[in-house]
């Protein structure tokens, strides 16, 4: 994929009462179709980064596929306008997602791209496990800290999400760039799944809004901890309770807010439980 990421564009600011001219650097963002077995099932917005990372996460936080291994071939064909995934997947894997496409209704209109109908959208969670996982304030202000050094294309740009994975003790291990957050995650999900990494062992931390989607990926991943910059939505907090999620958002320097499971964090002077 040779698609540039960045893309500088001329501009015209005022600033001081002076009118100059400049150049800023934008994030690109192209369409992104994910086919499996022929058939297109999904096109998101994204950036053309990490593109086998998106494939693999995408399917494996849809339900489409349990890890890399359910994905017997992959091919990312480069169009004028955008990109095509291909991917075929294993007699088993493509036997549960020709049956789980058939029970879906029909396009409704429901807001979430390649989601086939409200029931689809709004479909059971996994239960997360714990594993363990314990963080305490620090690791909580660390983590968010530590994914702004993960971000060179916002350095640059100021617009695209992260996301995240960080492991007390080792800090950030995984995390990846995207215009849409949903696709960041994803990403992330990807590299995750083929490096191996275990999502139990670690906390995800975002840099959006926590909506009903990222607490749905986040658990497929396996992930007991979300961490979020900005706040969750009602639907996303009372998905993270049913399954057993910590989420913890509004994290800004060591001020956070913990709204579901607060075992799972040592709170300090910093925690306020929502």
């Amino acid at each position: 994929m040779t698609r540039p990421v960045r893309h500088p564009v001329s501009q015209i600011a005022l600033r001081n009462g002076v009118i100059a001219s400049g150049r800023r650097l934008v994030p690109e963002e192209v369409p992104v179709a994910f086919s499996f077995d022929g058939t297109t099932h999904a096109v998101m917005m994204a950036s053309p980064a990490d593109l086998e990372d998106f494939a693999v996460g995408f399917a494996i936080t849809e339900g489409i596929a349990t890890s890399p291994d359910d994905i017997e071939k992959m091919a990312i064909v480069d169009h004028d306008e955008g990109v095509d995934i291909q991917m075929t997947l294993k007699d088993k894997a493509n036997a549960a997602f020709e049956a789980r496409r058939r029970h879906m209704a029909g396009p409704v209109g429901c807001g979430l791209c390649g989601i086939e109908s409200i029931e689809e959208a709004l479909r059971p969670v996994p239960e997360v496990k714990n594993a363990g996982i314990v963080l305490d304030a620090d690791d909580i202000a660390r983590a968010a800290r530590l994914l702004t050094s993960h971000q060179p294309l916002n350095a640059e740009t100021h617009a695209v999400h992260a996301a995240g994975f960080y492991v007390p003790g080792n800090g950030i291990v995984a995390a990846r760039e995207d215009v849409g957050r949903h696709n960041a995650l994803d990403k992330l999900a990807g590299t995750l799944a083929r490096k191996g990494i275990d999502g139990r062992k670690g906390a995800i931390v975002i840099t959006s809004r926590v909506s009903v989607e990222m607490v749905q990926k986040t658990a497929a991943i396996g992930t007991a901890i979300l961490l979020a910059v900005s706040a969750p939505t009602a639907l996303a907090l009372r998905t993270a309770e049913a399954v057993g999620m910590t989420l913890v958002a509004l994290v800004r320097g060591d001020d956070f807010e913990i709204f579901t499971r607060p075992d799972r964090i040592r709170a300090g002077a910093a925690a306020h439980v929502a």
